[in-house]
Protein backbone atom coordinates (compact mmCIF):
# COMPACT_ATOMS: atom_id res chain seq x y z
CA UNK A 1 0.00 0.00 0.00
CA UNK A 2 1.63 3.58 -0.78
CA UNK A 3 0.09 6.93 0.54
CA UNK A 4 1.23 9.80 -1.47
CA UNK A 5 0.25 13.63 -0.35
CA UNK A 6 0.40 15.71 -3.14
CA UNK A 7 1.23 19.08 -3.89
CA UNK A 8 -1.38 21.36 -1.76
CA UNK A 9 -3.90 23.25 -4.37
CA UNK A 10 -6.32 26.15 -3.66
CA UNK A 11 -9.23 24.95 -6.00
CA UNK A 12 -11.47 22.55 -4.37
CA UNK A 13 -13.44 22.79 -7.70
CA UNK A 14 -10.72 21.72 -10.24
CA UNK A 15 -9.77 18.74 -8.11
CA UNK A 16 -12.99 17.37 -7.73
CA UNK A 17 -14.02 17.99 -11.90
CA UNK A 18 -10.38 15.89 -11.97
CA UNK A 19 -11.55 12.91 -9.74
CA UNK A 20 -14.82 12.76 -11.20
CA UNK A 21 -13.74 13.16 -14.25
CA UNK A 22 -12.33 10.14 -17.29
CA UNK A 23 -8.70 10.71 -16.44
CA UNK A 24 -6.18 11.83 -18.56
CA UNK A 25 -6.16 8.40 -20.13
CA UNK A 26 -9.89 7.52 -19.45
CA UNK A 27 -8.86 5.26 -16.49
CA UNK A 28 -11.00 6.36 -14.25
CA UNK A 29 -14.03 3.93 -13.97
CA UNK A 30 -17.00 4.28 -11.91
CA UNK A 31 -15.83 7.64 -9.65
CA UNK A 32 -17.92 7.12 -6.33
CA UNK A 33 -17.19 8.23 -3.09
CA UNK A 34 -16.43 5.17 -0.10
CA UNK A 35 -16.14 7.48 2.80
CA UNK A 36 -16.55 11.25 4.20
CA UNK A 37 -16.40 13.59 6.90
CA UNK A 38 -20.10 13.14 8.02
CA UNK A 39 -21.35 10.20 6.03
CA UNK A 40 -23.57 11.82 4.60
CA UNK A 41 -21.71 14.19 1.69
CA UNK A 42 -23.38 14.45 -1.54
CA UNK A 43 -21.98 11.99 -4.37
CA UNK A 44 -21.85 13.42 -7.70
CA UNK A 45 -20.69 9.59 -8.91
CA UNK A 46 -23.51 7.66 -7.77
CA UNK A 47 -26.26 10.51 -7.13
CA UNK A 48 -28.22 11.88 -10.31
CA UNK A 49 -28.88 14.90 -8.24
CA UNK A 50 -25.71 15.81 -6.47
CA UNK A 51 -23.13 18.00 -8.18
CA UNK A 52 -19.64 18.91 -7.95
CA UNK A 53 -20.12 22.80 -6.98
CA UNK A 54 -22.34 21.41 -4.11
CA UNK A 55 -20.10 19.43 -3.03
CA UNK A 56 -17.29 21.85 -3.19
CA UNK A 57 -19.45 24.43 -1.46
CA UNK A 58 -19.81 21.91 1.55
CA UNK A 59 -16.30 21.22 1.73
CA UNK A 60 -15.04 25.05 1.38
CA UNK A 61 -17.92 26.34 4.20
CA UNK A 62 -14.98 26.05 6.98
CA UNK A 63 -13.11 28.67 4.87
CA UNK A 64 -15.07 31.41 6.49
CA UNK A 65 -14.30 30.84 9.83
CA UNK A 66 -10.49 31.61 9.12
CA UNK A 67 -9.00 35.03 8.41
CA UNK A 68 -8.08 36.44 4.74
CA UNK A 69 -4.30 35.67 5.38
CA UNK A 70 -5.53 31.81 6.41
CA UNK A 71 -7.91 31.81 3.25
CA UNK A 72 -4.97 32.94 1.23
CA UNK A 73 -2.89 30.17 1.66
CA UNK A 74 -3.17 26.57 0.02
CA UNK A 75 -6.06 24.76 1.62
CA UNK A 76 -6.55 21.39 -0.47
CA UNK A 77 -4.88 18.70 0.96
CA UNK A 78 -4.91 15.26 -1.38
CA UNK A 79 -4.15 12.16 -0.61
CA UNK A 80 -3.70 9.03 -2.89
CA UNK A 81 -3.68 5.08 -1.98
CA UNK A 82 -2.45 2.66 -4.37
CA UNK A 83 -2.25 -1.10 -3.97
CA UNK A 84 0.29 -3.55 -5.37
CA UNK A 85 -0.43 -5.42 -8.47
CA UNK A 86 -0.87 -8.60 -6.39
CA UNK A 87 -2.54 -7.51 -3.86
CA UNK A 88 -6.23 -8.43 -3.72
CA UNK A 89 -8.97 -6.16 -4.53
CA UNK A 90 -10.68 -4.23 -1.65
CA UNK A 91 -14.50 -3.84 -1.16
CA UNK A 92 -15.90 -0.01 -0.82
CA UNK A 93 -16.45 -0.58 2.90
CA UNK A 94 -12.74 -1.75 3.20
CA UNK A 95 -11.10 1.47 1.63
CA UNK A 96 -13.68 3.22 3.68
CA UNK A 97 -12.26 2.28 6.51
CA UNK A 98 -8.86 3.29 5.12
CA UNK A 99 -9.72 6.68 4.27
CA UNK A 100 -11.15 6.96 7.84
CA UNK A 101 -7.94 5.42 9.30
CA UNK A 102 -5.80 7.56 7.12
CA UNK A 103 -6.87 10.98 7.78
CA UNK A 104 -7.17 10.30 11.50
CA UNK A 105 -3.66 9.52 11.04
CA UNK A 106 -2.36 12.50 9.28
CA UNK A 107 -4.43 14.93 11.63
CA UNK A 108 -7.02 16.13 9.33
CA UNK A 109 -10.11 14.50 11.11
CA UNK A 110 -10.22 12.44 14.69
CA UNK A 111 -13.27 11.20 15.14
CA UNK A 112 -13.20 12.06 18.98
CA UNK A 113 -12.36 14.88 18.37
CA UNK A 114 -15.09 16.11 16.81
CA UNK A 115 -14.03 19.35 15.20
CA UNK A 116 -12.20 17.91 12.67
CA UNK A 117 -11.76 18.86 8.92
CA UNK A 118 -14.04 18.59 6.13
CA UNK A 119 -13.19 15.91 3.72
CA UNK A 120 -14.27 12.73 1.00
CA UNK A 121 -12.72 9.69 -0.99
CA UNK A 122 -13.22 8.57 -3.90
CA UNK A 123 -12.30 5.88 -5.84
CA UNK A 124 -12.27 4.78 -9.36
CA UNK A 125 -10.23 2.37 -9.80
CA UNK A 126 -10.10 -1.29 -8.12
CA UNK A 127 -6.59 -0.60 -6.75
CA UNK A 128 -6.21 3.31 -5.15
CA UNK A 129 -8.63 5.65 -3.87
CA UNK A 130 -7.85 9.51 -3.43
CA UNK A 131 -8.84 11.10 -0.56
CA UNK A 132 -9.84 15.36 -0.50
CA UNK A 133 -9.78 17.65 2.57
CA UNK A 134 -10.08 21.45 3.01
CA UNK A 135 -7.95 22.48 5.11
CA UNK A 136 -9.49 24.39 8.00
CA UNK A 137 -10.80 22.60 10.99
CA UNK A 138 -14.60 23.29 11.88
CA UNK A 139 -13.28 25.38 15.09
CA UNK A 140 -12.38 27.72 12.99
CA UNK A 141 -8.14 26.71 13.22
CA UNK A 142 -5.85 24.78 10.77
CA UNK A 143 -5.11 21.08 11.66
CA UNK A 144 -1.44 20.88 12.54
CA UNK A 145 -0.36 18.69 9.45
CA UNK A 146 3.37 18.30 10.94
CA UNK A 147 4.68 14.72 9.84
CA UNK A 148 1.75 14.10 7.95
CA UNK A 149 3.25 11.95 5.59
CA UNK A 150 5.41 10.17 8.12
CA UNK A 151 2.23 9.22 10.03
CA UNK A 152 0.35 8.00 6.92
CA UNK A 153 2.97 5.75 5.50
CA UNK A 154 3.00 4.23 9.26
CA UNK A 155 -0.90 3.59 9.24
CA UNK A 156 0.08 1.91 5.46
CA UNK A 157 2.17 -0.63 6.83
CA UNK A 158 -0.41 -1.50 9.76
CA UNK A 159 -3.02 -1.54 7.75
CA UNK A 160 -0.87 -3.69 4.98
CA UNK A 161 -0.94 -6.13 7.99
CA UNK A 162 -4.26 -6.22 8.88
CA UNK A 163 -6.01 -6.39 5.62
CA UNK A 164 -3.46 -9.46 4.09
CA UNK A 165 -1.67 -7.16 2.13
CA UNK A 166 2.07 -6.99 0.38
CA UNK A 167 3.87 -5.58 3.24
CA UNK A 168 6.15 -3.39 1.62
CA UNK A 169 9.44 -2.01 4.07
CA UNK A 170 9.73 1.45 5.50
CA UNK A 171 11.42 3.74 4.00
CA UNK A 172 14.06 6.23 5.46
CA UNK A 173 13.51 9.22 2.63
CA UNK A 174 16.48 8.44 0.59
CA UNK A 175 14.77 6.72 -2.16
CA UNK A 176 14.25 8.45 -5.66
CA UNK A 177 11.17 10.39 -6.17
CA UNK A 178 7.97 7.42 -7.63
CA UNK A 179 6.67 8.42 -10.93
CA UNK A 180 3.24 10.13 -10.57
CA UNK A 181 -0.21 8.21 -12.15
CA UNK A 182 -0.19 11.01 -14.43
CA UNK A 183 3.57 10.03 -15.70
CA UNK A 184 2.58 6.18 -15.65
CA UNK A 185 -0.49 6.77 -17.87
CA UNK A 186 1.67 8.83 -20.34
CA UNK A 187 4.03 6.26 -20.88
CA UNK A 188 1.91 3.71 -21.51
CA UNK A 189 0.10 5.65 -24.54
CA UNK A 190 3.49 6.37 -25.61
CA UNK A 191 4.32 2.74 -25.55
CA UNK A 192 7.25 2.92 -22.83
CA UNK A 193 8.45 0.40 -20.30
CA UNK A 194 9.71 2.75 -17.91
CA UNK A 195 8.02 6.56 -17.30
CA UNK A 196 10.53 9.44 -18.92
CA UNK A 197 11.59 10.14 -15.04
CA UNK A 198 13.16 6.30 -14.80
CA UNK A 199 14.47 6.37 -18.33
CA UNK A 200 16.36 9.52 -17.61
CA UNK A 201 17.28 8.36 -13.70
CA UNK A 202 18.89 5.13 -15.74
CA UNK A 203 20.59 6.96 -18.64
CA UNK A 204 21.84 9.90 -15.78
CA UNK A 205 23.44 7.18 -13.48
CA UNK A 206 25.36 5.70 -16.49
CA UNK A 207 26.84 8.70 -17.62
CA UNK A 208 28.14 9.14 -13.54
CA UNK A 209 29.56 5.69 -13.81
CA UNK A 210 33.28 6.23 -13.44
CA UNK A 211 32.96 9.67 -15.16
CA UNK A 212 35.64 12.51 -13.52
CA UNK A 213 34.80 15.81 -14.19
CA UNK A 214 31.66 18.08 -15.47
CA UNK A 215 32.77 17.87 -18.64
CA UNK A 216 32.88 14.31 -19.43
CA UNK A 217 29.65 13.49 -17.72
CA UNK A 218 27.82 16.45 -20.00
CA UNK A 219 29.51 14.64 -22.69
CA UNK A 220 27.98 11.26 -22.16
CA UNK A 221 24.86 12.85 -21.19
CA UNK A 222 24.62 14.29 -25.05
CA UNK A 223 25.81 11.39 -26.29
CA UNK A 224 22.85 9.49 -25.04
CA UNK A 225 20.81 11.29 -27.01
CA UNK A 226 19.37 13.33 -23.77
CA UNK A 227 18.59 17.18 -24.11
CA UNK A 228 20.42 18.96 -21.29
CA UNK A 229 20.16 22.66 -20.19
CA UNK A 230 22.33 24.23 -16.95
CA UNK A 231 22.16 26.81 -14.63
CA UNK A 232 24.65 29.14 -14.36
CA UNK A 233 25.36 31.88 -11.58
CA UNK A 234 26.08 35.61 -12.65
CA UNK A 235 29.71 34.49 -11.34
CA UNK A 236 29.51 32.17 -14.33
CA UNK A 237 29.36 29.04 -11.84
CA UNK A 238 27.52 26.25 -13.02
CA UNK A 239 25.20 25.54 -10.37
CA UNK A 240 23.01 22.63 -11.84
CA UNK A 241 21.71 20.93 -14.81
CA UNK A 242 18.08 19.20 -15.94
CA UNK A 243 17.68 16.41 -18.56
CA UNK A 244 14.44 15.70 -21.07
CA UNK A 245 13.79 12.91 -23.32
CA UNK A 246 13.84 14.46 -26.84
CA UNK A 247 10.55 12.70 -27.93
CA UNK A 248 8.65 13.49 -23.98
CA UNK A 249 6.91 16.70 -24.77
CA UNK A 250 4.17 18.61 -22.43
CA UNK A 251 0.75 19.81 -24.54
CA UNK A 252 2.80 22.75 -26.42
CA UNK A 253 5.20 20.56 -27.58
CA UNK A 254 8.08 21.44 -25.65
CA UNK A 255 10.44 19.28 -23.96
CA UNK A 256 9.40 18.15 -20.50
CA UNK A 257 12.92 18.81 -18.49
CA UNK A 258 14.04 16.90 -14.83
CA UNK A 259 16.39 18.30 -12.36
CA UNK A 260 18.91 15.90 -11.10
CA UNK A 261 17.78 16.18 -7.76
CA UNK A 262 14.15 14.74 -9.29
CA UNK A 263 15.88 11.73 -10.70
CA UNK A 264 17.61 10.60 -7.28
CA UNK A 265 18.80 12.90 -3.98
CA UNK A 266 22.08 11.94 -5.41
CA UNK A 267 22.05 12.60 -9.06
CA UNK A 268 22.22 16.51 -8.13
CA UNK A 269 24.75 18.32 -9.60
CA UNK A 270 27.00 19.01 -5.96
CA UNK A 271 26.41 15.44 -5.16
CA UNK A 272 27.53 13.84 -7.96
CA UNK A 273 30.95 16.72 -7.81
CA UNK A 274 31.09 14.70 -4.73
CA UNK A 275 32.16 11.68 -6.11
CA UNK A 276 35.36 13.28 -8.04
CA UNK A 277 37.36 14.40 -5.50
CA UNK A 278 37.90 12.99 -1.71
CA UNK A 279 37.24 16.96 -0.02
CA UNK A 280 36.30 19.26 -2.85
CA UNK A 281 34.50 19.49 -5.85
CA UNK A 282 36.30 18.55 -9.21
CA UNK A 283 36.74 21.37 -11.31
CA UNK A 284 36.93 21.07 -15.33
CA UNK A 285 40.49 22.72 -15.18
CA UNK A 286 41.76 19.67 -12.64
CA UNK A 287 43.49 17.18 -15.12
CA UNK A 288 41.63 13.62 -15.60
CA UNK A 289 43.79 10.62 -14.18
CA UNK A 290 44.78 9.18 -17.70
CA UNK A 291 42.76 6.37 -18.99
CA UNK A 292 44.96 3.28 -19.45
CA UNK A 293 44.46 1.14 -22.52
CA UNK A 294 42.90 -1.41 -21.15
CA UNK A 295 40.97 -4.38 -23.41
CA UNK A 296 37.19 -5.70 -22.04
CA UNK A 297 38.64 -8.70 -20.41
CA UNK A 298 41.35 -7.14 -18.28
CA UNK A 299 38.80 -4.58 -17.19
CA UNK A 300 36.72 -7.24 -15.99
CA UNK A 301 39.57 -8.69 -14.19
CA UNK A 302 40.09 -5.61 -12.53
CA UNK A 303 37.00 -5.09 -11.90
CA UNK A 304 36.63 -8.68 -9.89
CA UNK A 305 39.76 -7.77 -7.75
CA UNK A 306 38.94 -4.53 -6.40
CA UNK A 307 35.04 -6.40 -5.85
CA UNK A 308 37.09 -8.84 -3.95
CA UNK A 309 38.70 -6.31 -1.78
CA UNK A 310 36.10 -3.81 -1.26
CA UNK A 311 33.63 -6.69 0.40
CA UNK A 312 36.50 -6.11 3.28
CA UNK A 313 35.61 -2.86 3.49
CA UNK A 314 31.83 -3.48 3.71
CA UNK A 315 32.35 -6.22 5.93
CA UNK A 316 34.62 -4.89 8.24
CA UNK A 317 35.32 -1.35 7.88
CA UNK A 318 33.81 1.96 9.31
CA UNK A 319 30.07 3.36 7.95
CA UNK A 320 31.00 6.08 6.06
CA UNK A 321 33.96 4.37 3.51
CA UNK A 322 31.41 1.24 4.15
CA UNK A 323 28.95 3.59 2.29
CA UNK A 324 31.05 5.02 -0.16
CA UNK A 325 31.82 2.01 -1.10
CA UNK A 326 28.05 0.62 -1.42
CA UNK A 327 27.81 3.69 -3.90
CA UNK A 328 30.54 2.95 -5.90
CA UNK A 329 29.37 -0.39 -6.41
CA UNK A 330 26.18 1.01 -7.93
CA UNK A 331 28.50 2.91 -10.71
CA UNK A 332 30.58 -0.68 -11.58
CA UNK A 333 27.25 -2.47 -12.27
CA UNK A 334 25.59 0.17 -14.32
CA UNK A 335 29.09 0.20 -16.09
CA UNK A 336 28.95 -3.34 -16.59
CA UNK A 337 25.35 -3.49 -17.54
CA UNK A 338 26.26 -0.73 -20.55
CA UNK A 339 28.79 -2.66 -21.70
CA UNK A 340 27.70 -6.66 -21.26
CA UNK A 341 27.57 -8.53 -23.71
CA UNK A 342 23.32 -9.23 -25.21
CA UNK A 343 23.36 -12.97 -23.25
CA UNK A 344 24.00 -10.97 -19.78
CA UNK A 345 22.85 -7.41 -20.34
CA UNK A 346 19.19 -7.57 -19.68
CA UNK A 347 19.84 -9.11 -16.20
CA UNK A 348 23.12 -6.72 -15.10
CA UNK A 349 20.52 -3.64 -16.04
CA UNK A 350 17.79 -5.45 -13.83
CA UNK A 351 20.37 -5.77 -11.17
CA UNK A 352 21.77 -2.11 -11.59
CA UNK A 353 18.31 -0.96 -11.41
CA UNK A 354 17.46 -2.81 -8.04
CA UNK A 355 20.93 -1.99 -6.45
CA UNK A 356 20.15 1.86 -6.83
CA UNK A 357 17.86 2.00 -4.15
CA UNK A 358 20.68 0.16 -2.56
CA UNK A 359 23.49 2.84 -3.09
CA UNK A 360 21.95 5.66 -1.36
CA UNK A 361 21.03 5.67 2.83
CA UNK A 362 21.28 8.72 5.83
CA UNK A 363 24.95 6.77 6.39
CA UNK A 364 26.96 9.76 4.96
CA UNK A 365 29.93 8.69 2.42
CA UNK A 366 33.39 9.37 2.94
CA UNK A 367 34.58 9.85 -0.81
CA UNK A 368 37.57 8.79 -1.11
CA UNK A 369 38.20 5.52 0.00
CA UNK A 370 36.02 4.42 -3.10
CA UNK A 371 38.20 5.74 -5.56
CA UNK A 372 39.29 2.32 -7.26
CA UNK A 373 35.89 1.22 -7.66
CA UNK A 374 35.30 3.89 -9.41
CA UNK A 375 38.39 3.67 -11.58
CA UNK A 376 36.89 -0.15 -11.77
CA UNK A 377 34.05 1.45 -13.42
CA UNK A 378 35.72 4.01 -15.69
CA UNK A 379 37.96 1.55 -16.88
CA UNK A 380 34.77 -0.67 -17.83
CA UNK A 381 33.25 2.04 -19.40
CA UNK A 382 36.32 3.20 -21.89
CA UNK A 383 37.21 -0.33 -22.68
CA UNK A 384 34.56 -0.91 -25.05
CA UNK A 385 31.38 -3.65 -24.75
CA UNK A 386 31.68 -7.14 -25.23
CA UNK A 387 31.02 -9.28 -28.12
CA UNK A 388 31.30 -12.69 -27.65
CA UNK A 389 32.16 -15.19 -25.39
CA UNK A 390 35.85 -15.70 -25.15
CA UNK A 391 37.90 -14.21 -23.12
CA UNK A 392 35.92 -11.00 -22.48
CA UNK A 393 33.26 -13.32 -21.74
CA UNK A 394 34.98 -15.94 -19.10
CA UNK A 395 35.84 -12.67 -17.44
CA UNK A 396 32.78 -11.10 -17.29
CA UNK A 397 31.74 -14.29 -15.40
CA UNK A 398 34.44 -13.67 -12.81
CA UNK A 399 33.41 -10.05 -12.51
CA UNK A 400 29.64 -11.17 -12.30
CA UNK A 401 30.71 -13.61 -9.28
CA UNK A 402 32.84 -10.97 -7.57
CA UNK A 403 30.27 -8.21 -7.56
CA UNK A 404 27.71 -10.81 -6.69
CA UNK A 405 29.26 -11.45 -3.14
CA UNK A 406 30.00 -7.84 -2.49
CA UNK A 407 26.38 -6.55 -3.57
CA UNK A 408 25.47 -9.63 -0.94
CA UNK A 409 27.85 -7.80 1.47
CA UNK A 410 25.82 -4.82 1.29
CA UNK A 411 22.96 -6.48 1.89
CA UNK A 412 23.57 -7.76 5.08
CA UNK A 413 25.06 -4.52 6.32
CA UNK A 414 22.18 -2.77 5.61
CA UNK A 415 20.66 -5.11 7.05
CA UNK A 416 22.36 -4.24 10.36
CA UNK A 417 21.24 -1.12 9.91
CA UNK A 418 18.08 -1.33 9.62
CA UNK A 419 17.76 -0.11 6.06
CA UNK A 420 14.75 -2.54 5.29
CA UNK A 421 14.37 -0.80 1.85
CA UNK A 422 18.24 -1.00 0.96
CA UNK A 423 18.39 -4.49 2.02
CA UNK A 424 15.72 -5.76 0.13
CA UNK A 425 16.71 -3.87 -2.90
CA UNK A 426 20.25 -5.39 -2.63
CA UNK A 427 19.04 -9.18 -2.65
CA UNK A 428 17.00 -8.31 -5.63
CA UNK A 429 20.07 -7.14 -7.30
CA UNK A 430 22.03 -10.14 -6.17
CA UNK A 431 19.31 -12.47 -7.57
CA UNK A 432 19.81 -10.81 -10.65
CA UNK A 433 23.56 -11.10 -10.97
CA UNK A 434 22.72 -14.85 -9.97
CA UNK A 435 20.78 -15.52 -13.22
CA UNK A 436 23.68 -13.06 -15.20
CA UNK A 437 26.52 -15.24 -13.69
CA UNK A 438 24.55 -18.75 -15.31
CA UNK A 439 24.53 -16.97 -18.69
CA UNK A 440 27.81 -15.82 -18.46
CA UNK A 441 29.88 -18.96 -16.77
CA UNK A 442 28.19 -21.68 -18.69
CA UNK A 443 30.15 -22.22 -21.52
CA UNK A 444 33.88 -21.50 -19.91
CA UNK A 445 33.19 -23.83 -16.56
CA UNK A 446 31.66 -26.75 -19.61
CA UNK A 447 35.11 -25.90 -20.83
CA UNK A 448 37.20 -26.84 -17.46
CA UNK A 449 34.85 -29.47 -16.31
CA UNK A 450 35.70 -31.20 -19.15
CA UNK A 451 39.34 -30.54 -19.11
CA UNK A 452 39.12 -31.73 -15.32
CA UNK A 453 37.22 -34.74 -16.86
CA UNK A 454 40.38 -35.66 -18.84
CA UNK A 455 42.87 -35.23 -16.32
CA UNK A 456 45.34 -38.04 -16.13
CA UNK A 457 43.91 -39.86 -12.84
CA UNK A 458 47.17 -39.38 -10.75
CA UNK A 459 47.04 -36.09 -11.54
CA UNK A 460 43.62 -35.85 -10.77
CA UNK A 461 44.21 -38.00 -7.37
CA UNK A 462 46.64 -35.51 -6.00
CA UNK A 463 44.49 -32.57 -6.35
CA UNK A 464 42.14 -34.35 -4.59
CA UNK A 465 44.64 -34.78 -1.72
CA UNK A 466 45.62 -30.88 -2.39
CA UNK A 467 41.88 -29.87 -1.85
CA UNK A 468 41.21 -32.29 1.54
CA UNK A 469 45.09 -31.23 3.27
CA UNK A 470 44.16 -27.33 2.60
CA UNK A 471 40.04 -26.60 3.26
CA UNK A 472 39.33 -30.73 4.62
CA UNK A 473 35.73 -29.04 6.32
CA UNK A 474 35.01 -28.29 2.35
CA UNK A 475 36.14 -31.17 0.66
CA UNK A 476 33.16 -33.48 0.63
CA UNK A 477 30.70 -30.85 -0.51
CA UNK A 478 33.26 -29.95 -3.17
CA UNK A 479 33.77 -33.45 -4.47
CA UNK A 480 30.23 -33.82 -4.66
CA UNK A 481 29.62 -30.50 -7.07
CA UNK A 482 29.18 -30.71 -10.37
CA UNK A 483 31.76 -28.37 -10.35
CA UNK A 484 35.12 -29.93 -8.55
CA UNK A 485 36.18 -31.03 -12.37
CA UNK A 486 36.54 -27.60 -13.57
CA UNK A 487 38.50 -26.84 -9.86
CA UNK A 488 40.53 -29.38 -10.32
CA UNK A 489 41.51 -27.85 -13.86
CA UNK A 490 41.90 -25.16 -12.17
CA UNK A 491 44.16 -26.44 -9.50
CA UNK A 492 46.43 -27.88 -11.85
CA UNK A 493 46.38 -25.04 -14.16
CA UNK A 494 47.92 -22.79 -10.89
CA UNK A 495 50.30 -25.96 -10.08
CA UNK A 496 51.53 -25.65 -13.64
CA UNK A 497 51.86 -21.56 -13.07
CA UNK A 498 54.17 -21.77 -10.38
CA UNK A 499 51.78 -21.70 -7.84
CA UNK A 500 50.94 -23.52 -4.49
CA UNK A 501 47.54 -24.62 -4.88
CA UNK A 502 47.12 -25.52 -1.47
CA UNK A 503 48.10 -21.97 -0.28
CA UNK A 504 45.88 -20.45 -3.09
CA UNK A 505 42.76 -22.76 -1.70
CA UNK A 506 43.26 -21.86 2.34
CA UNK A 507 43.44 -18.13 0.88
CA UNK A 508 40.41 -18.23 -1.08
CA UNK A 509 38.28 -20.10 1.30
CA UNK A 510 39.74 -17.86 4.35
CA UNK A 511 39.11 -14.30 3.48
CA UNK A 512 35.56 -14.73 2.25
CA UNK A 513 32.14 -16.45 3.59
CA UNK A 514 30.81 -19.00 0.96
CA UNK A 515 27.58 -19.28 2.70
CA UNK A 516 25.95 -17.60 0.19
CA UNK A 517 27.37 -19.47 -3.06
CA UNK A 518 25.12 -21.98 -4.91
CA UNK A 519 28.16 -23.52 -5.83
CA UNK A 520 31.18 -23.37 -3.62
CA UNK A 521 33.65 -24.84 -6.49
CA UNK A 522 32.12 -22.54 -8.92
CA UNK A 523 33.35 -19.62 -7.09
CA UNK A 524 36.90 -21.40 -5.57
CA UNK A 525 37.36 -21.55 -9.90
CA UNK A 526 36.99 -17.75 -10.39
CA UNK A 527 39.07 -16.41 -6.84
CA UNK A 528 41.63 -18.68 -7.74
CA UNK A 529 42.39 -18.29 -11.67
CA UNK A 530 41.95 -14.27 -10.88
CA UNK A 531 44.43 -14.64 -7.83
CA UNK A 532 46.39 -16.85 -10.24
CA UNK A 533 46.39 -14.52 -13.12
CA UNK A 534 45.37 -17.78 -14.99
CA UNK A 535 42.91 -17.11 -18.81
CA UNK A 536 39.26 -16.64 -17.31
CA UNK A 537 38.77 -18.76 -20.63
CA UNK A 538 40.26 -21.98 -20.86
CA UNK A 539 39.33 -23.33 -24.41
CA UNK A 540 42.47 -24.65 -25.48
CA UNK A 541 44.68 -23.49 -23.08
CA UNK A 542 47.26 -26.20 -21.50
CA UNK A 543 49.10 -25.48 -18.42
CA UNK A 544 53.13 -24.65 -19.07
CA UNK A 545 54.97 -25.35 -16.28
CA UNK A 546 57.24 -22.69 -14.91
CA UNK A 547 60.20 -22.83 -12.49
CA UNK A 548 59.85 -22.33 -8.69
CA UNK A 549 56.46 -21.92 -6.87
CA UNK A 550 54.32 -19.20 -5.46
CA UNK A 551 52.53 -19.87 -2.22
CA UNK A 552 50.90 -16.56 -2.39
CA UNK A 553 48.86 -14.86 -5.75
CA UNK A 554 50.80 -11.81 -7.20
CA UNK A 555 48.12 -8.95 -8.33
CA UNK A 556 46.54 -8.49 -12.17
CA UNK A 557 49.61 -7.79 -14.77
CA UNK A 558 47.54 -4.77 -15.77
CA UNK A 559 45.44 -3.81 -12.93
CA UNK A 560 43.87 -0.62 -12.85
CA UNK A 561 44.95 -0.04 -9.10
CA UNK A 562 47.32 -2.51 -8.69
CA UNK A 563 48.68 -0.81 -5.22
CA UNK A 564 45.94 -2.09 -2.69
CA UNK A 565 44.72 -5.33 -5.10
CA UNK A 566 47.78 -7.11 -4.25
CA UNK A 567 47.35 -9.28 -1.12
Amino acid sequence: MIPKIHKRGKRTIGLLYYLYGPGKAEEHVDPHLVASWDHAAPDPGRDPEATHKELQQLLDQPLALLTDAQRARPHVWHLSIRNGPTDRILSDEEWGDIARRMVAAAGIDDPDQGAGCRWVAVRHADDHIHILATLAREDGYRPDLDRDAVRVQAEARLLEQELGLRRLKPGDGTAAQRPTSAERHKADRQGRARTAREELRETVRRAVAGAVSEDEFFDRLAAAGLLVKTRVAPSGDLLGYKVALPDDRNKDGEPVYYPGARLAPDLSLPRIRERWSAGAPARDSDPAPPLRPTAPATARRSTAAVAWEAVLVVEQGEDGPAAAHIAAAGEVLDALAKTSAAHTRRELQEAAWAFERASRSHVRAVRGHDRALRQAARDLVHSGPVLGRGEDGASTAMAIDMLFFLVTAAAHWHARKGHAQQAEAAQQAAEHLRSAYRAAAGHPLAVLHQRGRHLARPLLQRQTAVLRAAVPHLADQVLAEAGWHALAATLADAEAAGYDPAALLVDAVGRRELGTAESVSDVLVWRLRRAADLPADATGARPVSRPGTRSTPTAPRQSSAPAHQAR
